[in-house]
């Protein structure tokens, strides 16, 4: 099979759902089948291609349709200044609208730190439209116990929003995994192209802090974990330095939840041990 490439996938939706009017969304698509809806993470530069590059190849494989959409104010989406309410309830908003204009009712939602933190907001507002849920490094608000907060993987991600250098770009990314070789200079490259190439989306960012410093929070998912009824897949990196074990380990209220915990991994399971994820999140979602 031919791997696909970011640029043949390239795709562009207007939407118009909640908050978000007129609101340009880009996304990619390959494949045929059931859909998965692949959701990148907050840090500098990201974007879905870039996140789950290593993914997309392994699920159209497997007989899926993959759609990895760039969230409002990252990648090639339209950006967006977050001056009340919280942002992973208007990022569940802009996937409900992606899903309407694509005619899709139902899907498997795959996520990462803030893009797994949006599928679990997804879940709870649209539970009609999940058939099965994988977060990975992104939990549900509440203090840890064991890890002192903001975490060292934080400090960074908000240091380079603040100073967007590609030295602190690099800085950030050393310590997303745990085997820094790990990282190839395709990744870092494409995180610094895009972070160059759309500064309003980390001046907007920096700017949704200040104004509404409560942005990121998801008190809705955190108080309702145990009335979501989809299967949900949990995967951890025992060495995450952006959001510790214990975040993953509180999303086991949820009543058919499992979770599985990759050893010499940091905050990117799905790029370090890609081909291991691939077949875990594969057999999840078939069975």
């Amino acid at each position: 099979m031919n791997k696909l490439s970011e640029e043949a996938t390239s795709r562009f939706v207007t939407i118009s759902e909640g908050p978000l009017t007129n609101f340009k969304i880009h996304y990619n698509d390959g494949g045929d089948g059931e859909t998965v809806v692949m959701l990148h993470g907050s840090g500098a530069g990201a974007s879905s291609w870039a996140n789950f590059s290593r993914n997309v190849d392994g699920f159209v494989a497997a007989g899926f349709r993959v759609l990895l959409i760039d969230l409002p104010g990252w990648g090639k989406s339209d950006p967006i200044v977050i001056e009340s309410g919280f942002r992973n309830v208007i990022n569940a908003a802009a996937v409900k609208g992606v899903l309407d204009a694509l005619e899709i009712d139902t899907v498997y939602l795959v996520g990462n730190s803030m893009g797994g933190m949006t599928s679990l907001q997804f879940v709870v507002s649209y539970p009609d439209r999940v058939r099965k849920l994988v977060t990975m490094g992104g939990g549900a608000g509440g203090s840890n116990i064991l890890t002192p907060m903001p975490t060292e993987g934080i400090k960074r991600l908000n240091e380079l929003y603040v100073e967007p250098t590609e030295a602190n770009l690099n800085r950030m990314l050393d310590i997303f995994v745990y085997d820094t070789s790990r990282l190839t200079p395709d990744l870092r490259e494409i995180r610094h192209q895009n972070m160059m190439r759309h500064p309003e989306h980390l001046e907007n960012f920096a700017k949704s802090a200040r104004v509404n410093p409560t942005h990121q929070a998801i008190p809705e998912v955190a108080n309702n974990l145990a009335g979501i009824k989809a299967p949900v897949l949990i995967i951890w990196g025992s060495g995450d330095r952006f959001v510790p074990l214990e975040a993953g380990m509180r999303l086991l209220a949820i009543p058919d939840s499992r979770l599985h915990v990759f050893n010499q991994c940091g905050h990117w399971a799905q790029w370090e041990h890609a081909e291991a994820f691939n077949r875990l999140v594969i057999d999840f979602l078939n069975h």
